[in-house]
């Protein structure tokens, strides 16, 4: 039972979580241990809050899910982990979540409270209403970001919060393709919402979202504030990094159909992987080679 527990969990997916960081890293905190401690408690609550939600959701969804055909072997669509113990646990991570998050910072804390009550009323609604499904998606990754600001005290770029709002609906739009394209029936046995997609429109939407993304991206290294805050402009440097992982994602969305679980791509392929670790590599170095201002 505590394995297929901890199945529900999806750890996998706490890979989103590590936007906490993010006003860590910009705020060239990560070095000092009380700080970097903060935003490991900050990764830790949401790890456990965002699970809660993954369980509710499958419990909601668990006969859509069954029309799925990787969905429906998940613990609770197959029938091995039953409503009891999954609404015992889910309760248990949400408490735990919670607390962790008002004990760094209450504002941390509502910010926590705020995602799980977006994510409910996504569960339960907003993701059948076409276009609001990915935009409630979107504004979770959102959360995660600004959220980690709380906890070390620091403001978060504008440019980098719409940046990550950008992205966010970018890997949501790319996933909903997937879906459907890839799944019987269109996906609508699956997600009555993809009924309100076609292919041309989610195309079209991925192409502003991703074109967005990097032109917000350009934006924010080059902005006054931002040299003024750094004391730099070399963080344009790190656009291309941006850009190759955009398109490598691109590249595995439409030639290798893997845009459905975008968690299990960032594990899995080596190039993308390596054009992540040359950015983050590359802004610790540029940030902690420059004067402080």
């Amino acid at each position: 039972m505590l394995l297929e527990i901890l199945r529900s969990m999806r750890p996998k997916h706490w890979v989103k979580n590590l936007l906490v960081f993010v006003g860590v890293i910009f705020a060239r905190k990560f070095t000092e241990p009380f700080e970097l401690l903060h935003a490991v408690g900050a990764f830790i609550a949401f790890c456990f809050v965002s699970s809660s939600v993954y369980i509710v959701n499958d419990l909601k969804d668990r006969e859509n899910d069954r029309f799925h055909p990787k969905k429906r072997f998940r613990p609770i669509a197959s029938g091995r982990l039953t409503t009891g113990p999954a609404v015992i646990s889910g309760a248990f991570l949400l408490l735990i979540g919670l607390l962790i998050g008002w004990l760094l910072d209450w504002r941390f804390g509502l910010s926590v409270v705020t995602y799980f009550l977006l994510q409910l009323a996504y569960s339960f609604g907003l993701k059948r209403m076409v276009v609001l499904d990915v935009m409630t998606v979107a504004a979770g990754f959102a959360l995660r970001a600004i959220s980690g600001t709380f906890v070390v005290g620091v403001e978060i770029s504008s440019w980098l919060f719409v940046c990550a709002i950008l992205l966010a609906l970018f890997l949501a739009l790319a996933k909903r393709r997937h879906e459907l394209l890839y799944l019987s029936d269109g996906g609508v046995n699956h997600r009555s919402v993809l009924a309100n997609y076609s292919e041309t429109l989610l195309d079209q939407m991925i192409a502003v979202a991703t074109s967005a993304t990097v032109v917000t991206y350009c934006l924010y290294t080059i902005a006054p504030e931002t040299v003024q805050k750094f004391g730099t402009h070399s963080l344009i440097f790190t656009v291309p990094f941006v850009l190759y992982g955009i398109y490598r994602y691109l590249y595995l969305v439409y030639r290798k159909e893997e845009g459905g679980a975008p968690e299990k791509v960032l594990f899995t392929d080596l190039p993308l992987l390596i054009a992540i670790g040359l950015w983050l590599v590359s802004v610790v170095i540029i940030l902690f080679s420059t004067r402080h201002p």
